[in-house]
């Protein structure tokens, strides 16, 4: 009797430590709710003054060189020099040059004689024919090799580069660059978003951080006429008049232009998170009493908003503050909900 009245005991406390348990375990297990604040994504105005980067470059640049490996005569010039169109730069090795200058003399006396024996009826028109012919060959090789005895320069300019000295073998480079520097250029790339308003004539800002207080007045000049798959923009050539050449090529500069202002989906920067090791970035959207980690595409920011491209619309809440706590799907309670995003 005694050892039925223990086992019963027994039991009844193995029951109540099991109850006890799964109660334990049920209150353990309840979902945890977290505190948030949210802002609803607006619509709003944003001014489009958007600055691009890039270095100045020169409007024109030539390499003055010979078409064939001879050997330099004189150089004219020295780097710094300012050069006119058409002033003598360099002096090849001129043997080439007097040799068929004789030549072509030597040609002339016999085209004299020919023609006179063909007028007097002595030969045939195809004879002398041949040697006409052979004199306008060899006036346009003279002609062309003393455009690459005498090197011009095609430019008013300013040599930047000299690469032998006199008595060197040209090869391979060329003798002198001479660059154009009034006016100078910039390239920019532009999104095509703006390709419908970007036009000849558009005023762009240049500035430079090496002149603090200055501003350049410059214009797109040229606009090429297709659109980068990759990066989804297009190139603009912009030119800056630079009448006392303090722009020098190879100096970085800013670009700003204004496209006035649109109405863009804007995200406060308070609710945007980068994902580590990568330049993908997310929000938290609220969807009912829980929160979808949802990847955006944002473009520039402006103080404290971004603009959105895409991934999430107008009305939408995204939470900026406790979303450090958060993981996609997590039960969440809002503790303030503000309806608009300051600029």
């Amino acid at each position: 009797m005694k050892k039925l009245l223990s086992l019963i005991v027994t039991g009844l406390l193995i029951i109540t430590a099991c109850t006890e348990t799964e109660t334990a375990k049920e209150l353990g297990s309840e979902e945890k709710t977290v505190s948030v604040k949210v802002e609803t994504i607006q619509k709003k105005f944003v001014d489009q003054t958007i600055e691009f980067t890039g270095n100045i470059e020169p409007l024109i640049k030539n390499n003055i060189s010979s078409s064939a490996a001879q050997r330099v005569e004189k150089i004219y010039v020295e780097v710094g020099s300012k050069v006119k169109k058409g002033q003598l730069l360099v002096e090849m090795e001129s043997l080439n040059y007097a040799q068929a200058k004789i030549q072509l003399e030597n040609l002339k006396v016999d085209l004299s004689r020919t023609e006179a024996l063909y007028k007097a009826g002595g030969i045939p028109e195809q004879q002398y024919d041949q040697i006409l012919t052979q004199v306008k060959i060899s006036e346009e090789s003279l002609a062309n090799l003393s455009n690459n005895t005498k090197l011009l320069s095609p430019i008013d300019g300013i040599v930047t580069q000299k690469n032998f000295d006199n008595g060197d073998l040209a090869v391979g480079q060329p003798i002198l660059v001479v660059m154009k520097m009034q006016p100078v250029k910039i390239l920019i790339n532009i999104s095509e978003e703006f390709f419908p308003e970007v036009k000849i004539g558009t005023p762009v800002k240049i500035v430079l951080d090496i002149y603090p207080n200055k501003e350049f007045p410059g214009k797109v000049m040229l606009i090429h006429p297709v659109i980068d798959a990759t990066t989804r923009s297009f190139q603009a050539e912009v030119r800056i008049d630079n009448p006392s050449l303090l722009l020098r090529p190879g100096m970085f500069a800013r670009a700003i232009v204004d496209f006035g202002s649109r109405e863009k989906v804007v995200v406060p920067d308070r609710a945007v998170i980068k994902q580590s090791g990568t330049n993908d970035k997310y929000v938290y959207v609220i969807n009912g009493d829980r929160v979808t980690y949802t990847k955006v595409e944002l473009g520039r920011r402006i103080d404290s908003i971004y603009e959105v491209v895409s991934g999430v619309e107008q009305g939408q809440q995204v939470v900026v503050a406790g979303n450090t706590s958060l993981m996609d799907n997590t039960k969440i309670q809002i503790s303030e909900s503000k309806l608009d995003i300051t600029l």
